[in-house]
């Protein structure tokens, strides 16, 4: 019922945007994907993905500005059956000028919200939750750059729970050139009760959020890229009616460089162990170290192919292990079709 309805919704939305749009084009990108992770701190999390996510999807350019989207992205975990795990729709309305995006309905996350820290959303979502379904705008000059974004991730009905994702981030840089600036994240998860209310399953509200200041000193030597960030983490937990918001609070700190095709991304966090339920389970240790050696033996103008080497480090647990390899395919938007006014 649900894909008769989404079909007809896309046949209508191609029909009358067709008739308004000055272009039609396509775009592609596939994601491949093996993650070995041998953890021994989080046995359940000890495990193999690997796959490929294959999207394609067609814009209705209004105008310059105005465009609507539609297709489908869809995932095969290797081994797996049937062939493919889950498709997901792709149909949004997007706005784009020099200084504003908009975009409403069901929109790919990569690009618009996978600059977030892991400890707030973890890396997983990149494989198994691909887009946003609701709405984003951000504002973007030489100084600032904001979003604020929600995402729906379960409807209410008679046994699932409404939820949903809300979140907020940017960056402000004193001078263009310069190189400091201050970056902040905040990511909230309301999780409210399904339609015949248990108890024993109160509302929930789970949040966390990061305030970073930053030092940009890349191309300013040899070195492509070196950057420093430190800053705080806190995090909110609560069962309404049960409990106040438990707060706890820690120090985290970064620093990335790259040379030619390899890169280091250490990260440290000290503090009071953190529980965000869409946010990496390492965070909830009172100390927490990861290193990130960065391989990337093919880079074209389409391709990308990068081995990520990671390594753990937590107390009692310091040989805890990751070994990716990720391969990505993006053939950009290309114009199929111009019309004439």
């Amino acid at each position: 019922m649900y894909k008769k309805i989404y079909l007809l919704f896309t046949l209508l939305l191609l029909t009358g945007a067709t008739a308004m749009a000055q272009s039609l084009d396509i775009n592609f990108n596939g994601l491949g994907f093996l993650d070995n992770r041998e953890y021994k701190v989080f046995l359940q999390r000890s495990r193999t993905y690997s796959g490929t996510r294959l999207a394609l999807d067609f814009g209705l350019n209004i105008d310059s500005v105005n465009r609507f989207v539609v297709g489908i992205n869809g995932i095969h975990e290797f081994g797996a059956k049937p062939y493919f795990l889950k498709v997901d729709p792709v149909a949004y309305y997007n706005y784009h000028s020099k200084n504003w995006t908009f975009d409403a309905g069901m929109f790919p996350r990569e690009g618009v919200l996978s600059n977030y820290p892991r400890a707030l959303l973890n890396d997983t979502l990149r494989y198994y939750r691909p887009n946003v379904e609701g709405l984003l705008t951000q504002f973007h000059n030489e100084h600032i750059t904001e979003t604020i974004w929600l995402d729906w991730v379960s409807r209410q009905t008679l046994t699932d729970r409404e939820q949903f994702l809300f979140g907020f981030a940017g960056k402000y840089k004193p001078a263009v050139n310069g190189p400091f600036y201050i970056a902040h994240y905040f990511v909230m998860l309301h999780d409210a009760g399904a339609e015949v209310y248990d108890p024993e399953k109160p509302i929930q509200d789970n949040a966390g959020a990061q305030v970073r200041l930053g030092l940009d000193l890349s191309h300013r030597g040899k070195i492509d890229s070196l950057t420093f960030e430190a800053g705080g983490m806190l995090s909110l937990e609560r069962q309404r009616g049960l409990s106040g918001f438990q707060k706890p609070t820690g120090f985290v700190a970064s620093a990335y460089a790259s040379y030619k095709r390899i890169a280091l991304y250490d990260e440290f966090y000290a503090g009071q162990g953190n529980f965000v339920i869409y946010g990496d389970s390492y965070y909830s240790r009172k100390m927490y170290n990861r290193l990130d050696v960065i391989i990337t033996p093919f880079l074209f103008k389409r391709v990308k192919g990068q081995f990520i080497f990671s390594f753990h480090q937590s107390p009692a647990h310091l040989n805890d292990n990751q070994q990716a390899f990720r391969v990505t395919v993006d053939l950009g938007r290309q114009t199929l079709v111009k019309f004439k006014n």
